[in-house]
C-alpha cells in the first residue's frame, strides 16, 4: 500500500475523518480515485488507512485507525457494528438509516432501509471501489426484496463519478409503505426527494406533535406530507404547500392512506410568495412547520442561505396567534447552531415578536454525531413559542 504524508495533523489526531489537500506533504496527483493509502505524518508515525481521490478537496476519507486490511470481512464488520446500534437505539420503527457514512465509519456510503426495500447511494470514489462487496454484505445480513441504487448526488460529480438511479433488485410495482408512529407512508425510494423520505427528522417529527392540540397548521416544503399528518393526527386542520407537483400528489395519496385527507389540504405554490400573500389575508395559525431543503450547500452560500432562513422564518413568525407553536430546521452544515439560532433572533425582531425557545433538538438516532467531526451534525431543528 503506498503511503501519503501528512504535514498538518492536529485535526486527525482529534479524530476527524477528512484530510484536505492542503494538509498533505506531498502531492496527490498520480494517485487513482479510491486507491487506499496508508497514512504517515512527516516523522514517519502512522495515522490510519483511508482512500485517497487527487481531484477532490477532501482528499483522503480514512476508514480505520488501525493496521488492517480493507477486506469483505472489514465491510461486514462495520456494517453489522452499523445494524447493531440502531438494534440498540432504535425502538418500534420498519424503517431507518442502516449506515451513516462517517457516522459510521464508512465515508462515502449511505444505506436506507424502507421495510423490505433498501436504497443504497455510493458517493466517493472509494466506497465505489467496494460496490459488489457493500452490495452483496447488505443484501444477505437484510435480506430486502427490492434494491434501488441512488446514485444521482451531486457530490459524485465533485469525485469525478457519473450519476445514475436504478433497481439493481426486485421491483417497484408497489412501493413500499413505511410505519412512523401509528401513521403509514407510501415513498418512492426512485424518484423521491432525497432517498425517499427524511428519516433523519422522524424523531422530530414525532416530538412536536406532541405538543399540538387541534387548531390551524401550516406545513411549508411539506413533499410528502410527514408533518402535516402528524398535526392531523393530533387533530390540527392543515395546509401543506410544496412547489413540487410530484410532491404534493404524495402528501394527498398519504393523507389518504391515514383517513386524514378531511384535516389536510395541499396546495402547489413558491413558499416564499405563499408567506408574502398570507400576510395580506390576515390568516393567522397555531402552529406552523418550516423544513426547507438546503439552503447553503457550500461555504460561499453561508450568507445567502441565513438572508432566505431570515425572510421565511420571520414571516412564519407573523402568521402564528399568540402562544403559537414553530418547527423550524435546516439541513444545512454550513450554518451551525450559533448562526442558525442568531438568525432566528433576527427574524424574530423583524416580525416584532417574542419568542421562547421551547427545544432544540438534532437528526433522528440512526443518523450517528461523530464529536470530533461536527460535518456529521447537520441537523438543527428548533420549537419555539410565539408571544
Amino acid at each position: 500500500m503506498q503511503v501519503i504524508r501528512l504535514h498538518r495533523t492536529s485535526r486527525i489526531l482529534a479524530g476527524h475523518l477528512w484530510v484536505f489537500s492542503n494538509e498533505l506533504a506531498t502531492s496527490p496527483k498520480g494517485f487513482e480515485p479510491g486507491t487506499l493509502v496508508e497514512l504517515r505524518d512527516t516523522k514517519d508515525t502512522f495515522l490510519g488507512i483511508g482512500y485517497i481521490n487527487p481531484h477532490s478537496l477532501i482528499s483522503v476519507r480514512i476508514l480505520t485507525r488501525q493496521k488492517e486490511e480493507i477486506n469483505p470481512d472489514f465491510f461486514r464488520k462495520r456494517i453489522v457494528d452499523a445494524l447493531n446500534y440502531r438494534s440498540r437505539f432504535l425502538k418500534d420503527t420498519n424503517s431507518f438509516r442502516v449506515i451513516f457514512s462517517e457516522g459510521d465509519f464508512l465515508p462515502g456510503l449511505i444505506v436506507d432501509k424502507y421495510k423490505d426495500c433498501l436504497s443504497l447511494q455510493f458517493l466517493t470514489a472509494g466506497v465505489e471501489k467496494w460496490f459488489n462487496t457493500i452490495v452483496s454484505i447488505v443484501e444477505e445480513l437484510l435480506s430486502p426484496s427490492v434494491m434501488v441504487l441512488r446514485n444521482d448526488s451531486s457530490a459524485r460529480l465533485l469525485e469525478g463519478l457519473v450519476q445514475e438511479k436504478r433497481v439493481i433488485k426486485g421491483t417497484l410495482d408497489t412501493l413500499p409503505v413505511l410505519s412512523e408512529d401509528s401513521l403509514s407512508f407510501e415513498i418512492d425510494p426512485l424518484s423521491g426527494q432525497k432517498t425517499g423520505f427524511f428519516l433523519d427528522q422522524r424523531e422530530n417529527r414525532i416530538a412536536f406533535s406532541r405538543l399540538i392540540e387541534g387548531g390551524k397548521g401550516l406545513d411549508l416544503f411539506c413533499y410528502g406530507g410527514a408533518w402535516s399528518l402528524h398535526l392531523a393526527a393530533k387533530g390540527a386542520h392543515v395546509v401543506g404547500v410544496d412547489e413540487s407537483d410530484s410532491a404534493i400528489g404524495l402528501a394527498q395519496g398519504n393523507a389518504t392512506l391515514n383517513g386524514l385527507s378531511g384535516r389536510c389540504t395541499f396546495k402547489k405554490a413558491d413558499v416564499f410568495a405563499f408567506l408574502e400573500n398570507e400576510k395580506t389575508t390576515g390568516n393567522l395559525y397555531d402552529c406552523i412547520v418550516l423544513d426547507p431543503p438546503a439552503f447553503a450547500k457550500s461555504k460561499t452560500k453561508v450568507k445567502e442561505a441565513l438572508r432566505a432562513y431570515r425572510e421565511i422564518n420571520g414571516n412564519a413568525m407573523r402568521l402564528l396567534q399568540k402562544g403559537g407553536l414553530l418547527a423550524t430546521s435546516s439541513c444545512s452544515y454550513h450554518v451551525d447552531k450559533e448562526a442558525f439560532m442568531e438568525m432566528l433572533r433576527s427574524a424574530a425582531r423583524d416580525a416584532s415578536r417574542q419568542v421562547r425557545l421551547i427545544e432544540m433538538r438534532s437528526q433522528a438516532k440512526d443518523h450517528p454525531v461523530l464529536l470530533s467531526m461536527h460535518e456529521t451534525e447537520y441537523l438543527k431543528s428548533v420549537f419555539l413559542e410565539v408571544k
